[in-house]
């Protein structure tokens, strides 16, 4: 959380520095009546420390005179975020705090200022996270915010396994008014993805609230916006040639509405590069299942939502007025395919650490605890050569109750596939089919992080990272920082066994790996 998403340049441009983001910014309109933060009206109000704060360039005050700050909620590059209670009124928020250290470059300093000055210009939509108040002490500045304790549609995807159309269409329709309300109030989101929509409660109907507004800006109509900035499988092809509008929402919440259908992203890479590759090509497939099934009305709305010239785009007024988007209308209650929910479990794909560490504890399960995937194992591996081809795969996995098309098969299998030679050898196998329930072993995991650590100095360095990756052809400087990147909380440059036990244990990792500023 408050991590913002700049990415480098498709051009490879020099990158800057890595702790900060000196991408060109647009200042905020000028004009805009944005009222100065102020602490929740209750009776207990933050103690005012001496000093003007750099930030948020106001007398500063210390939160924790007014909330008691509880456990951990979420964690992201430039903050922390933690539920805490009003000590007078008992209420609980999550507080976002920001710490002012990492604040290097003014552009950093802008970005936090305007994310406070956007949430206040958006205050009262009902599908928009409230800013209850923003404090900046010497060393932080805290965003109090409503809590949204039913976690992230993502994660609610995933648990629910699968979504009828008119699911579907109730939940796109919340996330295209929050635009529409954007877009009406001269914001433009810049980074909307299903990580950054909250549900407010755990009920079935909760409604869903946009957050994390630290890439928006604000515009007027007909400005023209160069920083590229995003996150890779959301980005519009207007975004990578670097010149759009508040168009480029509506092109991301078209990409959402197809994994919401689909379970999988429209546009699809191997790295980083190879996703951009796909966006600028624009070829849309909707010939692999569910899509069959699924109503013409919904894909008539997601190819004009994701038209590559944004002028042909719909805009939000356009969407909401969609006939499959109308309340009522053409969306269907047939339940989408269940092979959603493991497609989708697939796509949120692991970074190359947590695979090569899986192989390791593989290596050494008890044969107890594997005997089951064993025996799968050899009823594939049909001509009893140790290893599976992809043939014996496709012939294999319908014996299993799991029905996969062509191309599906092939990304299994290179997932698969860690050392890269075109089969599965058996501990392969293991690897990829038992983590589900082998994580919270705490013997599995240290045995793992022992690999890695070979000096036993108990620290994962970037060397003995390379060292290990370079057995299966991953060692490559580009996956080594995107793992420090994802891993490396504490920012120390190196991975400590609480680090690397937290990434094992996390059920699944961010849909785009690199949440982090460029």
């Amino acid at each position: 959380m408050g991590n913002s998403n700049r990415l480098p340049s498709a051009q490879n441009e020099p990158l800057p520095d890595a702790g900060g983001s000196s991408w060109p910014r647009h200042p905020p309109s000028e004009g805009l009546n944005i009222h100065p933060t102020q602490p929740p009206s209750t009776t207990a109000v933050p103690r005012p420390l001496s000093g003007v704060g750099r930030v948020l360039g106001r007398p500063m005050e210390d939160a924790r005179s007014t909330y008691i700050f509880g456990r951990e909620l979420g964690r992201g590059q430039f903050g922390i975020t933690h539920l805490v209670t009003h000590k007078v009124t008992k209420e609980q928020f999550a507080c976002k705090s920001i710490a002012t250290r990492k604040l290097v470059k003014k552009d950093d300093v802008e970005d936090v200022r305007r994310e406070v000055q956007i949430m206040h210009h958006l205050t009262g939509h009902r599908n928009i996270v409230e800013l209850k108040g923003a404090y900046e002490d010497r060393q932080s500045v805290n965003l109090v915010m409503e809590l949204c304790a039913g976690g992230e549609l993502f994660d609610r995807i995933i648990t629910k396994g699968h979504y009828s159309e008119s699911a579907a269409a109730s939940l796109c329709r919340q996330i295209v008014t929050v635009v529409h309300n954007c877009h009406s109030m001269g914001v433009m989101h810049r980074d909307l993805k299903p990580e950054n929509f909250l549900f407010l409660s755990t009920d079935e109907d909760s409604p869903l609230k946009a957050t994390d507004f630290g890439l928006s800006v604000f515009f007027k109509p007909g400005d023209v916006f160069k920083d590229l900035v995003g996150s890779a499988y959301y980005i519009a092809p207007e975004v990578l040639r670097r010149n759009y509008g508040a168009e480029a929402d509506i092109w991301s919440v078209g990409v959402i509405l197809y994994i919401l259908l689909s379970g999988v992203p429209p546009f699809w890479g191997d790295t980083e590069q190879g996703i951009f590759d796909a966006v600028l090509r624009g070829h849309l497939e909707f010939s692999s299942n569910p899509w069959p099934s699924i109503s013409s009305s919904a894909k008539d709305l997601v190819k004009k939502m994701l038209r590559a010239d944004p002028k042909e785009r719909l805009s939000a007024t356009e969407v909401l007025h969609h006939p499959w988007m109308r309340e009522n209308g053409d969306a269907s209650d047939k339940p989408l395919d269940i092979a959603v929910l493991t497609r989708m479990k697939q796509f949120r794909a692991m970074n190359k650490l947590k695979k090569v560490a899986l192989k390791v504890i593989a290596e050494n399960l008890s044969e107890e605890e594997i005997i089951g995937l064993k025996a799968m194992f050899k009823s594939m591996d049909t001509d009893n050569s140790g290893t599976i081809t992809f043939e014996e795969l496709k012939a294999g996995l319908p014996k299993l109750g799991t029905k996969l098309s062509e191309s599906e098969l092939r990304q299994l299998m290179e997932a698969a596939d860690v050392d890269g030679n075109g089969t599965i050898d058996y501990i392969e196998f293991i690897t990829a089919t038992m983590h589900m329930n082998r994580m919270d072993r705490e013997d599995h995991l240290y045995t793992a992080f022992e690999y890695f650590d070979k000096d036993k100095s108990g620290y994962i360095t970037m060397e003995e990272l390379e060292h290990a990756l370079k057995k299966y052809n991953m060692g490559d400087e580009k996956t080594i920082k995107e793992i420090i990147a994802e891993v490396d909380t504490d920012h120390d440059g190196r991975i400590n066994y609480d680090e690397f036990a937290a990434m094992m244990r996390k059920g699944s990792p961010e849909l785009v790996t690199n949440r982090r500023r460029k």
